[in-house]
């Protein structure tokens, strides 16, 4: 499915009654998850230990 494809089905699914924030909104929470999801397929992710270590470092 192509991401205009992708776009017009969430779309479709909204309510008639949806503003173009909400539209927005949807558009870009789909962008995020799909980003997520390639991060996810090119091994681009952290162990929660490696999260852990990062934040102690970051917070201390």
């Amino acid at each position: 499915m192509t991401e205009k494809q992708k776009a017009c089905e969430v779309i479709s699914r909204m309510p008639d009654d949806s503003t173009f924030a909400d539209i927005q909104y949807h558009l870009h929470v789909l962008e995020c998850i799909e980003r997520g999801e390639r991060d996810v397929a090119d091994g681009k992710i952290l162990t929660h230990d490696e999260v852990e270590g990062r934040l102690a470092k970051w917070l201390a």
